[in-house]
C-alpha cells in the first residue's frame, strides 16, 4: 500500500490540512512538485476543467510513495464518478453542490465498502497497490477515504446542519462563489448574507465534529477565512498561482527596464 499517511490522520492529528487545487497543469512532474512544497493533499479538479479519468490515473499514479494525498473533486455525486476515482486509488473525494442529509449520506454510502456503504469490489488494482489482500484493503480504505461536501446553494445552507450531521462526511467545504450565486449577491463577499452563512457552515462543521474547508486565492483570503475557523484550506487554484507569481515577476522586471 502507499506510504502516504492517512489524511484523516492528519486532520485528527494536527487539526488543519493544506494543498493546492489543480485545474490547469496535469504535468508527470505535478505530485512530485506539490509533495516537495510541504502540501499535505493535492486535489485535482474533474469539475470544472475537462479532467478526465485517463489523466487522473497518471495524476494520482505520480502521488504513489510521495507524502502527499491525491483527493478529486467529480462532477458529481453519481456512483459511477465516486467509486472510479477511489479506485484509481484517490485518498478522498469532493463532491459539488450537496444539498441535503440523505444527498450527503448516498455519497458516503458511494465511498465506502460493506458494511459502511455500497462501494463495488475491486482488489488487485490501482487504490490498493495491485496487492489483491481485499480484508486489509477494505479496512485502510474505512480509516483512509476523506469525503469533502461542499455547500453551494441555499438549499445546502439551508440543510447544512444535517449535511454536516451525515455519517460518513469528514468535511463541509463553502463553495463562495456559487453560494453567493444562488443567495442572489453574486461576488458580493462582504454583505452581511454571505457573512452569516459562513458563520453557520463553519458552526455546523463544529457541531458535528467535522472539519470546515475553503478555497483561498491569496494572503488575505488565507488570512480572514482561517480566522472563520476554516482548517482544511486549499489554495490556488494551480493556474491562478502562477499567473500571479508571473504578473509580480514581470512587473518587477519592467520596472528595472
Amino acid at each position: 500500500m502507499s506510504v502516504t499517511r492517512s489524511l484523516k490522520e492528519r486532520l485528527r492529528r494536527d487539526g488543519k490540512v493544506f494543498g493546492p487545487m489543480i485545474f490547469e497543469f496535469f504535468s508527470p512532474g505535478m505530485p512530485a512538485i506539490v509533495a516537495g512544497s510541504g502540501a499535505d493533499f493535492i486535489l485535482f479538479d474533474m469539475e470544472h476543467t475537462g479532467l478526465g479519468y485517463e489523466t487522473l490515473k497518471h495524476m494520482i499514479a505520480g502521488c504513489r510513495g510521495l507524502d502527499v494525498a491525491p483527493l478529486v473533486r467529480v462532477p458529481t455525486s453519481e456512483y459511477h464518478f465516486i467509486a472510479r476515482a477511489l479506485d484509481l486509488g484517490a485518498h478522498g473525494i469532493m463532491v459539488p453542490m450537496v444539498e441535503s442529509r440523505a444527498q450527503a449520506e448516498h455519497i458516503a454510502a458511494c465511498a465506502h465498502y460493506p458494511p459502511f456503504g455500497r462501494r463495488g469490489a475491486a482488489f488487485g488494482v490501482a487504490h490498493d497497490g495491485y496487492r489483491a489482500q481485499p480484508i486489509a484493503t477494505m479496512e485502510i480504505a474505512r480509516e483512509r477515504t476523506l469525503v469533502i461536501a461542499q455547500i453551494e446553494t441555499a438549499t445546502g445552507l439551508e440543510n447544512v446542519e444535517e449535511i454536516a450531521a451525515a455519517e460518513g462526511v469528514d468535511v463541509i467545504w463553502l463553495g463562495h462563489f456559487d453560494l453567493t450565486n444562488f443567495l442572489g449577491i453574486p461576488g458580493q463577499f462582504q454583505n452581511p448574507i454571505y457573512l452569516s452563512a459562513v458563520k453557520r457552515i463553519v458552526e455546523a462543521a463544529k457541531a458535528s465534529k467535522k472539519v470546515a474547508g475553503f478555497l483561498v486565492p491569496d494572503d488575505k483570503w488565507a488570512t480572514e477565512y482561517w480566522e472563520h475557523g476554516f482548517r482544511m484550506i486549499g489554495v490556488g487554484p494551480d493556474h491562478v498561482l502562477f499567473q500571479s507569481a508571473l504578473a509580480q515577476r514581470l512587473a518587477f522586471l519592467k520596472s528595472q527596464a
